[in-house]
């Protein structure tokens, strides 16, 4: 422990940079897992409606990829810390935002979708690829472990906590408060982000390369295929269930609990897979995983009570990191064979990003549509029927990757 303690610390141009980026990335955790499963609540409280909810959420997907397009452009030809300090300040500036226009909010659900979009692309884009640069083989194993449990940290304690303080403070206080808190988190992490390393940038922007890869390399365009498939059921469920656990529960404390029960089992279930799961199992656990997700709805489908809901979170919190965890790994070997995977590792990166996020504002957009035209008591049930086996899908195009060390 010591002999591992002393090799690490003698790093210390390294070690300063991996331990500011720790922070950064706790500090980021936090302040989402704080506030941002409440926005829709506050949201929900201001107007009854779940057409405001999926406006807002709809904003969050169509500027989430475009920011990683540009951000990617951008880290190609400035600092990465730029990237990363341009990310921490939107999310600064939603949450400001937020504070200051309180209970107009709902008059405002586009605007802050477009800023919270904004600052999820460039932060994670930038934060990827620092995780990449920064860590090296021997440190990597650290950091991912410790940034894990942090973050899991954060879903746990974060939406615990916030219940909390608005359960026992006045609501619209409560709100103000970890609005406030959230913030602040984001400030310090900008504070912090002065004290990086600058990184000078380098290389052409190939996205366009990357996406046409498609067209000639079959397990890309199944990876690509899978991800699409991987945002449909995203975004629905992503806002939905918030908000039937709050319209059951009537209590943001219980939402809190819920998010605790859900990270929890996940956190449990991460370290089970990562230690169980080997390349060979990897087919197997992902429709193992896409199995249980895509049946987990039927918990909640016919009788909606707090119990049943907890069920479901206990449920998804072991079956998403069965599927997650090996079909991440499977993807990250699929750009790996390609020859020039290090040069357009961030184009990847974006390429990914972008598609998850086509299916997510596709599921939307056919949710929109729907409570439009139908009511939406009736309508929001047989689409999370229909979106919830989406994951199963993520199977069939996994299943047709074939990667030599695997066969």
């Amino acid at each position: 422990m010591w002999n591992f303690s002393s090799s690490f610390l003698n790093r210390e141009a390294m070690n300063k940079d991996l331990i500011l980026l720790l922070v950064i990335g706790g500090l980021y955790s936090l302040g989402v897992f704080l506030s941002n499963t409440f926005v829709n609540v506050f949201l929900w409280r201001q107007t009854n409606d779940f057409l405001t909810i999926a406006i807002y959420n709809l904003a969050i997907f169509m500027f989430q990829p475009v920011t990683f397009i540009v951000a990617g452009k951008l880290a190609k030809k400035v600092d990465r810390i730029i990237v990363l300090r341009l990310g921490v300040l939107f999310l600064s500036s939603f949450f400001l935002t937020v504070l200051i226009i309180g209970e107009k909010a709902s008059t405002y659900n586009f605007l802050l979708g477009c800023l919270l979009g904004t600052g999820y692309g460039f932060y994670w884009l930038a934060f990827n690829v620092l995780t990449f640069e920064i860590t090296e083989p021997d440190t990597r194993d650290f950091f991912n472990g410790l940034m894990g449990g942090l973050e899991s940290l954060g879903g746990m304690t974060g939406p615990v906590l916030a219940g909390f303080i608005i359960t026992k403070l006045d609501t619209n206080v409560g709100y103000t408060t970890i609005f406030t808190i959230s913030f602040g988190l984001f400030m310090i992490a900008v504070i912090c982000s002065f004290f990086l390393r600058k990184r000078k940038a380098k290389g052409k922007y190939q996205l366009i390369t990357v996406i046409k890869e498609m067209k000639v390399n079959r397990n890309w365009q199944n990876v690509i295929n899978a991800n699409l498939f991987q945002g449909t059921r995203e975004g629905l469920f992503v806002f939905v269930v918030t908000i039937w656990v709050f319209l059951t529960t009537k209590s943001e404390f219980a939402l809190g609990m819920f998010n605790l029960c859900l990270s929890g089992l996940s956190f449990i279930f991460y370290l089970v897979v990562t230690k169980v799961v080997k390349p060979n199992m990897r087919k197997k656990a992902i429709f193992i995983g896409g199995l249980i997700i895509s049946l987990s709805v039927f918990i909640i489908l016919f009788e909606l009570s707090y119990g049943h809901l907890l069920a479901y979170a206990v449920t998804i919190g072991i079956g998403y990191p069965i599927i997650i965890v090996p079909f991440t790994s499977m993807a990250y070997d699929v750009i790996g064979t390609n020859e020039q995977a290090k040069q357009l590792r961030i184009e990847y990166v974006v390429a990914l990003e972008v598609f998850v996020n086509i299916g997510r504002i596709f599921s939307i957009l056919i949710f929109i549509l729907s409570i439009t035209i139908f009511d939406h008591t009736k309508a929001i049930p047989i689409l999370l029927l229909i979106f919830s086996h989406a994951y199963l899908f993520i199977f069939v195009f996994m299943n047709n990757v074939k990667l030599e060390f695997q066969n």
